[in-house]
């Protein structure tokens, strides 16, 4: 059970419109290695994995649920005052014309989610180091964002996020060490 509190988990500023960082955000929002593949795949995992781990998975994943909530605004704030000429120019030009000003689930080159990229095997060790190098992949993908961008304001929040999927990394490599001993330690019945 979640209960939402209406406020962003981190405050997310634009010092202006700028829709070529929003297509490049558009790669955190449905990319494969986005937050909405992250939120979803760790939600899924939770069913297979130790009890142990199971509250770590649903914390990440309903954090990422929130990360999701932050790009969205971030993306949102960068194109609501672009003209189509503008985002034409971004090359959110198919964007527009299939969608307006709405978002939607797909990467910066505008290719749409799949679940293709949610990765669940069933085996919890497998999974979790799955998971530390899709909270890896997203960390290095919010720094290159970080060093496309020149706004300040813009790069508290993606910095932000890059320092969370360390925290999340580390997390899951806890777990894994935590799954190993207990896999390794004698059992007697």
């Amino acid at each position: 059970m979640w209960y939402y509190e209406k406020k962003l988990q981190y405050p997310v500023k634009v010092s202006e419109c700028n829709p070529r960082l929003a297509k490049y955000l558009v790669e955190q929002y449905g990319g494969a290695d986005g937050e909405l593949a992250a939120a979803l795949r760790y939600m899924n995992q939770r069913y297979t994995i130790p009890d142990k781990v199971i509250g770590l998975l649903t914390d990440i994943a309903t954090e990422e649920f929130s990360h999701l909530e932050m790009i969205a605004t971030m993306i949102y704030k960068l194109t609501k005052d672009a003209t189509p000429e503008q985002l034409k120019e971004a090359g959110l030009g198919d964007h527009y014309v299939a969608h307006d000003s709405a978002l939607f689930y797909n990467n910066a080159s505008g290719v749409p989610f799949t679940a293709a990229y949610i990765q669940a095997k069933g085996d919890p060790i497998a999974d979790l180091y799955e998971d530390i190098a899709a909270e890896e992949k997203a960390r290095a993908t919010y720094q290159w964002i970080i060093d496309m961008s020149d706004d300040v304001d813009l790069n508290d929040s993606l910095k932000f996020l890059r320092e969370r999927e360390i925290v999340h990394s580390l997390r899951f490599r806890e777990a894994v060490e935590m799954l190993k001993d207990d896999r390794d330690t004698k059992k007697v019945f």
